[in-house]
């Protein structure tokens, strides 16, 4: 659980696309570049790539230990280069160095989360525990959060441009350091490389892509998160039509994880009995609603409440879908598997964004409203092809029989 901690903790700060650098990132794209917001989506869409190939990482790790270990000896060359790519970062003042920089720091993060997953699955279904690890690691990513985009949107509000994002650059560089110092905490029996333990893991991996429940969740999961994002627009339209300072829209940001740790306690203490599928449909009509909410977004009281209520729902449908992830997850291919279920996740979350960048400039003509309503009507209709996905009705985190 400590380990879990400090990982999410170090990713909370350091993912390219949500931590410090976020907002530092899109600010200087902008003012120094002039990039719209379709500019900004499309163009760092680079950065989910090692997201969405999180598989290759788990396979690697599951076929091939390295000096005698499948996760601490990645973990080590991982963030260790995550330090080092930050650095390049806070060097750079062209685009095209930076993202590169970038791509290498989310390979990084990307490498570091599946391991931290693939030691979810295996402890998760061993001790019937996986709500409470995903929980665990939710929760402290968005205490990590909250004082990164607080942090970011100082750095944009009191700094130029270039020296907002070098900044965040270097305070990102130190968080992986955590990590490398974390690996004591890391319990893992020494293996060897011999042809018994690769048939052993090849029949694992035969087993995976031979489970249908696999396959449905990940069809479930993908129809879950492809919706008509809003994030990039919202972000233009709170700077250029409601006005909102630098620093209030990093502090917003930080309400939004603080309504994730909300819904992180609110599970703990009320819903962590529930049943997968009950839990299912109450994220769905969460997300609905707070997606909605947004249409009063119009000065900053409404902002704060929004963003609030739209991180609980946030971290209730993360627990809800990561937990049915991480239950169906074949033993013997735990990194390969729950990751793979994760790059379904992190190929519609890109998508989504993208497309909805696309509808607000060239359909909506950079108006909200519409694209809030389509985003709202995708996630209800996920209630409807529930009845095409075999869910067991266990509670959520229990193991598999």
């Amino acid at each position: 659980m400590l380990f879990f901690a400090v990982v999410y903790t170090v990713e909370g700060i350091g993912q390219a696309k949500v931590g410090v650098v976020w907002q530092p990132l899109t600010w200087f794209l902008k003012q120094v570049h002039g990039w719209s917001a379709l500019q900004v989506s499309a163009g760092l869409a680079v950065l989910d790539v090692p997201w969405v190939v999180k598989p290759l990482w788990g396979a690697i790790s599951d076929f091939l230990p390295l000096f005698g270990y499948r996760r601490r000896s990645y973990l080590l060359i991982a963030n260790t280069a995550a330090v080092v790519a930050f650095l390049w970062v806070a060097a750079e003042t062209a685009p095209g160095p930076i993202v590169f920089a970038l791509l290498l720091t989310s390979i990084a993060m990307a490498v570091s989360s599946t391991l931290c997953g693939a030691l979810l699955v295996e402890n998760g279904q061993r001790h019937a525990s996986s709500g409470a690890f995903v929980n665990q690691q939710w929760l402290w990513f968005n205490v990590a959060l909250v004082l990164a985009s607080i942090l970011g949107g100082a750095l944009v509000q009191w700094l130029p441009a270039a020296g907002a994002l070098h900044a965040a650059a270097l305070v990102a560089a130190v968080a992986p350091l955590a990590v490398l110092a974390g690996l004591a905490l890391v319990r893992e029996e020494r293996v060897r490389l011999d042809p018994a333990a690769l048939r052993q893991t090849g029949r694992a991996f035969v087993a995976a892509f031979r489970t249908r429940a696999l396959w449905l969740v990940a069809a479930f999961l993908f129809c879950y998160y492809f919706s008509p994002g809003f994030g990039t627009p919202l972000y233009f339209y709170m700077t250029d039509r409601l006005r909102f300072s630098q620093a209030f829209i990093g502090a917003l940001a930080s309400v939004n994880a603080l309504g994730w740790i909300a819904g992180g306690l609110l599970y703990r203490w009320l819903l962590s009995g529930m049943e997968t599928r009950p839990l299912l449909r109450l994220s769905i009509l969460c997300g609905v609603l707070s997606t909605l909410a947004y249409l009063g977004l119009a000065g900053p009281a409404g902002a704060v409440l929004v963003y609030f209520a739209a991180g609980v729902a946030g971290m209730i449908a993360n627990i809800a879908t990561l937990t049915l992830a991480a239950d169906h997850c074949p033993p013997g291919a735990e990194g390969f598997a729950f990751a793979g279920l994760m790059s379904v996740i992190n190929l519609a979350t890109p998508l989504s964004d993208t497309i909805g960048a696309f509808l607000y400039e060239h359909v909506f003509h950079q108006t909200l409203a519409p694209l809030i309503l389509v985003s709202a009507a995708f996630t209800g209709f996920v209630l409807v092809l529930m009845r095409l996905f075999r869910i067991e009705g266990r509670p959520a985190g229990s193991a598999l029989p």
